[in-house]
């Protein structure tokens, strides 16, 4: 019994079950933006609920601050 005779479990659910990416609190304004840049999220649609974009940072929109443990909460 090699290496490769031996199987992985689960390795198609583990890979659909990502978990969600944290947008970044401020864009680095990087000419390839980014998996976690908050703008290019608000553009797709990924941004979490109640948080948006003003300029190039990361805002709640109840205007609370925005921390990493809320942010780990919503997403």
């Amino acid at each position: 019994m090699g290496k490769k005779d031996k199987k992985r479990d689960g390795s198609k659910a583990a890979a659909s079950a990502k978990p969600r990416k944290l947008p970044k609190r401020e864009c680095c304004v990087s000419k390839t933006k980014c998996g976690r840049c908050p703008l290019r999220m608000l553009k797709e649609g990924t941004l979490p609920e109640g948080y948006t974009v003003k300029k190039r940072k990361l805002v709640r929109v109840d205007g609370g601050k925005v921390t990493k443990k809320g942010l780990g909460k919503v997403a």
